[in-house]
């Protein structure tokens, strides 16, 4: 009898511990999604400024080329986001090389 409670014991305990790590796995990755999230969000805000200030700067090129402005607007948005894609990118690797991770949390 002795030997069943100490095994029901051990029992309840391995499962408040799984439920323990599970819960912490649950708020690491809920923290991690947060930080994508805000990321994304602080990006999309800064397209949203620099949108302005390249299209007034090609408006102002495109206005001596025979090309329509769309265009060029176009293709110096495309070049922008492929270089900042790439120096993202890049920094990301480095950071999973000595961080482990692709995001760091604030805990």
């Amino acid at each position: 009898m002795a030997e069943e409670i100490k095994t029901e014991l051990t029992k309840k305990q391995k499962l408040k511990l799984k439920a323990k790590e599970s819960a912490k796995k649950f708020r690491d990755e809920f923290k991690k999604s947060v930080a994508t999230a805000m990321i994304a969000a602080f990006g999309f805000l800064t397209a949203l400024v620099w949108k302005d200030v390249i299209t007034g700067w090609v408006t102002k090129i495109s206005e001596e080329s025979p090309v329509k402005n769309s265009l060029i607007t176009a293709l110096i948005t495309t070049i922008i986001a492929v270089m900042g894609i790439l120096i993202v990118s890049k920094l990301n690797s480095e950071n999973k090389k000595s961080n482990g991770s692709s995001v760091k949390v604030l805990q």
